[in-house]
């Protein structure tokens, strides 16, 4: 039997779910790997004394995994009689057995030279313990890197903040990604090993207890992940989520990725103030030349901001409660700036308690620390791991370090929340209530939990629960609800339906009851929202047609009629006389992130479905569609993503229309795409009073929306607009369309369409059949 399958069994699939069975596990193993070790040792017949057999690195911290490697270090005293020879004696029983081996042979004074170039190595040689051999060099070896260690903490410790940064830049936060690496990302199990190097730097003890039980945490999901993959991986991949939570006894991967989170949070906090409490010692040390008193500057309430934290005043220590706490977090927020661990523990043990409903001077206060800007999110985790957040808000618990498999969100679902709650500071100008618009954003993914399936809807109850035990009163708690069920009815609306349509707009009134106030603060929550998810969430062309949409809103409640954008009695008479010549109408207007293209002919079948071939052949992702016919004449206006050197001038699109776009007709001839992507396409029901309106979701591939525009017209429908969104790959568009007649279609015409759409969308050749 191999070793790795003998490390393999004695980590078991029993242990993994009993408490503290990790340490014991874990300890098994590195008395296996030592005895082994001690084993080779023997075998190879050390040459006398002055030469040891040592471990750094896991074997020697006891916390090694079922399948890590060795890191060895055979010592001597610089003898030259066979200890070469001694060496390869160790190096090749190793190699024969399958381990994979980190070896080197070195003296005292090499090594202390080596941690004295390598960071890295310097790390590693702190944890050195003895395998067998002579004891006194690795002790020798263990002080004299040690005291290197202190004495050089002064240049140290800056290479250690710099080693930090780059390694997190390479690897990722362990806290924002779903497949992390346990062990090089921020927060993994190397960020422990760098606290316990800043501890023996002696300028700063580490904490204990919750960061303790993070490490163990991140230690029995490595070994979990050794154990299901057969292999010594650090990256938590997808693809074996599922079998690592179950052998820790999750539930499911979410489960399982939320401890994960959790602990590097937990870690990275301690990293975070054990690295800012060594800069202090640090600086301390350097500019002390006799009794100095401490430099405060003083903020009010009997907070102060002393060395980069904000501090209570020695006679205010005495000075306790929720009220007192929300000031202190205030002010830190406000200068993002860490609030002292002193202050916190004087203000949070124990634990504030709030009177239910809150006290009208607690509730503002904590909106005051909501409104405290981009500080906010560092304070809040203090708040949150010290068990304040938990206590005064329950619901926070389902939420808190849960991860978003949604392709737009690079959050967690609670950082999300916070992140929202940053963005609606900047907006809250254009509301009246900020206040109701704040608490929203904090609450509005508040439903996002396990088993949900509309976490809106399931989340307003919750959100109007918070808000009630927040002492808002009866009409503002109402709000704060309907904030939260319609908190995605605006995006949607304006992306998935047609904004110029009156029926999109009459959804839009009902969904906010008809309220000025509320539709300007959906709007902003809307914006905030879809800013703090990430980049692909609030493009330019999303930006606008939520604009529109609001700008038709707001008309509606002023009384005016909501139009269409592009009336038709506005096409311009330079259009009318081009396309009277035969010869196609095209303008490009570039934009931020694009272009808007207008193309107008004269109308005919197909003419969209060749506009959309055209485009995407000059490497254009269209966004929207607005399509009008006017006097025969079809006036569609295309907003498209594209660099702006890939953009086309107006005469090669006029050449290429009239030539028509290259066609691929080709059925598929092997198997459909396995990639879990089903095809759909319905319609939406009341989304429009003149229009059939039919979604499509399909897998996303070149020349999808020409097939679609095609399929369309083989079945005798004008597409009067569409909008269209791609996510990962996968596309979600809204096709308008309209019979010849204007009348509605039957049911086995409707039938026949949706399944054409989907025979289109999976690459079959489209047509009436």
């Amino acid at each position: 039997m191999s070793v790795d399958q003998e490390r393999l069994d004695m980590a078991g699939t029993r242990d993994f779910t009993t408490p503290g069975a990790g340490q014991l596990r874990r300890a098994r193993l590195a008395a296996y790997n030592k005895d082994l070790l001690a084993d080779v040792w023997r075998a190879a017949a050390a040459p006398g004394d002055g030469v040891a057999l040592a471990v750094v690195g896991g074997i020697a911290r006891a916390d090694s995994g079922p399948l890590s490697d060795y890191d060895v270090v055979l010592v001597h005293d610089g003898r030259r009689d066979g200890v070469a020879e001694f060496a390869d004696r160790i190096w090749y029983p190793l190699w024969d057995k399958g381990i994979r081996l980190d070896h080197s042979l070195r003296t005292p004074k090499e090594c202390r030279a080596v941690a004295s170039a390598d960071l890295t190595a310097a790390v590693g040689l702190l944890d050195i313990d003895l395998v067998a051999g002579d004891p006194l060099l690795v002790a020798q070896v263990r002080q004299g890197i040690a005291h290197d260690w202190r004495s050089n903490a002064r240049k140290r410790l800056p290479e250690l903040v710099d080693s930090l940064h780059t390694r997190h830049s390479r690897h990722g936060d362990l806290t924002h990604q779903l497949e992390p690496s346990l062990k090089e990302a921020a927060g993994g199990l190397r960020d422990m090993a760098v606290l316990r190097a800043l501890a023996a730097t002696w300028l700063a003890d580490r904490p204990h207890g919750a960061v303790d039980s993070a490490y163990e945490r991140l230690l029995d999901v490595r070994d979990a992940l050794h154990v299901v993959t057969g292999r010594g991986r650090d990256g938590l991949a997808r693809q074996d989520q599922d079998a690592v939570s179950a052998l820790l006894g999750e539930p499911d991967a979410d489960s399982l990725l939320t401890s994960v989170v959790q602990a590097g949070r937990t870690i990275s906090y301690a990293l975070e103030g054990t690295l800012r409490r060594a800069g202090q010692s640090q600086r301390a040390r350097t500019l002390r030349t006799g009794p100095r008193r401490p430099v405060l500057r003083p903020l009010g309430h009997g907070l102060y901001l002393h060395d980069g934290e904000i501090v209570l005043g020695q006679r205010e220590r005495h000075r306790r409660g929720a009220l007192m706490l929300l000031r202190a977090a205030t002010a830190a927020a406000r200068r993002e700036a860490p609030l002292g661990p002193t202050t916190v523990t004087n203000l949070t043990e124990p634990l504030p308690q709030l009177a239910e409903p809150w006290p009208e001077e607690i509730r503002e206060a904590f909106v005051d620390l909501l409104a405290a800007g981009t500080g906010l999110a560092h304070v809040w985790e203090t708040l949150d791991l010290t068990g304040v957040i938990g206590a005064w808000l329950p619901e926070w618990a389902p939420v808190r370090s849960r991860p978003q498999r949604s392709p737009v969100h690079r959050h967690t679902v609670d950082r999300h929340l916070i992140e929202t709650v940053v963005r609606a500071t900047g907006l809250r100008d254009r509301v009246q209530r900020p206040d109701l618009l704040l608490v929203a954003a904090l609450l509005h993914d508040i439903g996002k939990i396990s088993g949900v399936y509309d976490h809106a809807v399931e989340g307003a109850p919750v959100a109007a629960n918070v808000a009630r035990r927040m002492g808002f009163a009866a009409d503002d708690v109402e709000t704060i609800r309907l904030l939260v069920r319609e908190h995605l009815t605006v995006v949607e609306l304006a992306t998935r339906r047609d904004p110029d349509d009156p029926a999109t707009v009459a959804a839009l009134l009902d969904a906010v009851g008809e309220r000025p106030d509320v539709l300007e603060l959906l709007v902003v929550l809307t914006e905030a929202d879809a800013v703090a998810a990430g980049p692909k969430a609030w493009t330019s062309w999303r930006a606008e047609l939520v604009h529109r949409l609001a700008q038709h809103g707001r008309a509606a409640l002023d009384g005016r009629c909501p139009r269409h954008v592009e009336d038709a009695a506005s096409l311009a008479e330079e259009i009318r006389a081009q396309v009277a010549t035969g010869t196609p109408y095209v303008s490009i207007t570039t934009t931020a992130s694009g272009a808007t293209v207008e193309i107008a002919d004269r109308d005919r079948p197909g003419l969209f479905a060749a506009c959309a071939r055209l485009l995407a052949s000059f490497g254009m992702t269209v966004r929207s569609a607005r399509v009008r016919t006017t006097d025969g004449i079809a006036h569609n206006t295309w907003r498209v993503e594209a660099p702006l050197s890939d953009l086309p001038d107006t005469e090669q699109l006029v050449r290429r229309l009239r030539e028509g776009p290259p066609r691929d007709r080709r059925r598929r001839t092997g198997p459909r795409p396995a990639d879990g992507t089903t095809s759909r396409a319905m319609v939406v029901p009341a989304a429009s009073d003149d229009a059939l309106v039919i979604e499509v979701r399909a897998r996303d591939r070149a020349g999808l929306l020409g097939d679609l525009g095609e399929t369309f017209a083989a079945h005798g429908l004008a597409i009067r607009s569409a909008h269209v969104a791609t996510y990962a790959g996968q596309t979600l568009d809204t096709f308008y369309v309209q019979t010849p007649d204007d009348e509605p279609a039957t049911p086995p015409d409707v039938a026949r369409i949706i399944a054409a759409l989907i025979d289109a969308c999976d690459g079959e050749t489209p047509g009436a059949g």
